[in-house]
């Protein structure tokens, strides 16, 4: 199969390390990069930047509608742009990491990201991460994978992160935010986090990042 036409879908909670480990593997199979993550954090900041209660469904879709969300490969991996604006750094602020659960639980909403994200996959070799790719976005990619780590570890991972940034971080806050975010994403009734059938689970609590991409990259052979 050549690259050029491989779809691989990674999935799994909050700080699993779906993001990172995607940016390496489509890097190194010269495949596109989607970050389906960084769509909805676009349009909760837009959102939380023009007053828009994020609870009203129809609000936010005319809003999406509106809105432009593009990505292009940097050094570090990918700038994401809302209408033409570099957001690449304000969605991953706390603000935005803190209520984009409730933009992504509307139905509507995840119904036009999911067409975008489709539309972005035609014709293309893709890798894909987010939370619901293998089950609703990609359900016949070619890979399926299903990344999972401890709530410690991810909390830790997320604590560094935002260190290494200049951000205040509280680790037993994180905790407490993530294990939270789990249980948002895993019951919300649009399209909840859930591990493909399919999908190949792979726990990355002790595992480093190129552990991780390597074991991708031998199950993509």
């Amino acid at each position: 199969m050549e690259n050029k036409t491989l779809t691989i879908a990674i999935d799994g909670p909050a700080s699993s390390g779906k993001s990172t480990v995607a940016k390496r593997i489509a890097s190194e199979l010269s495949l596109i990069y989607v970050d389906t993550g960084a769509m909805y954090r676009a349009i909760t900041l837009e959102a939380l930047q023009n007053n828009i209660n994020i609870k009203d469904q129809q609000a936010l879709l005319k809003l999406l509608e509106a809105t432009e969300i593009t990505f292009e490969p940097n050094e570090k991996g990918q700038t994401v742009f809302s209408n033409g604006v570099d957001v690449t750094y304000e969605i991953r602020e706390n603000n935005v990491t803190n209520t984009v659960s409730v933009v992504a639980a509307h139905p509507k909403v995840r119904q036009l990201m999911v067409e975008r994200q489709q539309a972005m996959a035609m014709n293309n070799g893709v890798v894909m991460d987010g939370r619901d790719i293998g089950t609703v976005v990609l359900p016949n990619a070619d890979l399926k994978i299903f990344l999972v780590a401890s709530v410690k570890e991810r909390a830790e991972r997320r604590h560094k992160e935002n260190e290494e940034k200049g951000m205040f971080s509280d680790l037993e806050q994180l905790k407490k935010d993530i294990a939270e975010r789990d249980y948002k994403d895993t019951t919300r009734e649009s399209s909840p986090l859930k591990q493909a059938e399919d999908a190949i689970r792979i726990d990355t609590t002790k595992m480093s990042i190129d552990e991780v991409v390597n074991q991708i990259k031998s199950l993509i052979k």
